[in-house]
């Protein structure tokens, strides 16, 4: 499934899980995670993102067996209800080769291919989109490795070689997006350098996806400790990441979300047509 990306996306973030660090627990049900995704999509939410495993910092693994146990229902119900694109967070090859027949459209790997060396194969053989994003070490120890030189540097080094892999395992090129991974190994100033500099990005001649949702170098910026409170400070790097480029958002707020976006393109879309 290829995305217009024209205009700017909005990926709704949906988790199963116990234990994310906005709404771990909200939607471990089955109907309640189907009627989350459903209203993300009736607010304009272009691709549902599934996640059965948290990877914040300092999360533990869970084993394939569990999370295909809280993905795959979820995709196969929502996808009877729906056709509204669905990505698999995931990093596990088998949990992304089985929600990708259960109906997924997109694999969003975190690792980029560095937890499983089976994941390239599996993207390539399924069809689907990638979304390949940059960070250093797995969820529990990864923010003890924060330290960068110049960090928008090693982050197109890192793409660079991925998506090398990628195309070599044969995955199409117009089915790659990236993510620089904020707040993953990052601390607050490396997620500021990344946001001040994301147009360095463009560079790669990929679509760039921003997660940067309530996120807590938010609530460092803001003094805001809790996730609940870090709306504005959200939507505030959504309408930056648009005039730096970004195309797709990975947000809990679609509707708030996407007016900051729209409206940012609003603002934006002359000067880059002009540009281009």
């Amino acid at each position: 499934m290829a995305l217009d990306l024209s205009v700017p996306r909005i990926m709704g973030i949906l988790n199963v899980t116990p234990d994310s660090f906005f709404d771990g627990g909200s939607y471990r049900n089955l109907d309640a995670a189907v009627a989350r995704a459903l209203h993300m999509a009736g607010e304009g939410a272009d691709i549902i993102d599934i996640g059965g495993e948290s990877t914040r910092p300092g999360a533990g693994a869970v084993s394939v067996e569990e999370e295909l146990e809280r993905v795959i229902p979820v995709i196969e119900a929502l996808r009877r209800r729906s056709s509204v694109p669905i990505s698999v967070d995931t990093y596990k090859s088998r949990v992304a080769a089985e929600a990708v027949a259960a109906g997924a459209n997109f694999i969003n790997d975190i690792s980029s291919f560095q937890f499983d060396p089976e994941m390239p194969g599996v993207a390539a053989a399924s069809g689907a989109g990638l979304f390949l994003m940059h960070t250093r070490g797995r969820p529990r120890e990864m923010q003890k490795d924060t330290e960068y030189g110049d960090i928008l540097a090693e982050i197109r080094v890192f793409f660079e070689k991925a998506v090398a892999r990628a195309l070599a395992c044969g995955v199409e090129k117009d089915r790659i997006a990236i993510d620089p991974g904020i707040g993953f190994a990052k601390d607050l100033d490396g997620n500021l350098q990344i946001l001040r500099r994301l147009g360095a990005l463009n560079a790669l001649g990929l679509p760039i996806l921003l997660g940067t949702s309530r996120k807590s170098f938010i609530g460092g910026i803001l003094d805001r400790k809790a996730p609940g409170e870090r709306l504005y400070g959200s939507l505030a790097t959504i309408a930056l990441g648009v005039q730096a480029g970004a195309c797709i958002f990975r947000v809990h707020d679609v509707a708030a979300s996407r007016d900051a976006a729209m409206t940012a393109w609003a603002i934006c879309s002359q000067g880059m047509r002009e540009a281009l």
